[in-house]
């Protein structure tokens, strides 16, 4: 057990020494949250807020010559006018046949 967990680098319990290249230093995470509640949970953002503006970028080296391009997730959960059109429109087709069955079974 104590052999998987040196060699995952997984650092329970800090001693009284620096482990070099371990613990000496910090890095930073590589990629930021990609669902809008974990970026609201991470910069303590409202509801109202644009979580898009706060979107972790990853810059990208230069290549010949170009000017440096930078990476970043496409947001997942995002509440946007398509998404609240595509709920209206499927709770009016779920009340259309609630409403339709209830008249076939009035008739029946």
């Amino acid at each position: 057990a104590v052999v998987s967990t040196q060699s995952t680098g997984v650092v329970v319990r800090k001693g009284d020494r620096e482990i070099p290249g371990l613990t000496a230093t910090t890095q930073p995470r590589r990629l930021g949250p990609k669902k809008v509640g974990k970026m609201r949970k991470l910069f303590i953002l409202s509801k109202l807020d644009d979580v898009r503006q706060y979107v972790v970028q990853r810059p990208l080296p230069e290549k010949d010559g170009r000017k440096a391009r930078s990476k970043a997730p496409k947001n997942q959960r995002l509440v946007t006018p398509a998404r609240i059109q595509r709920k209206r429109k499927v709770l009016d087709l779920k009340k259309q046949r609630a409403e339709k069955y209830k008249a076939q079974g009035a008739e029946y």
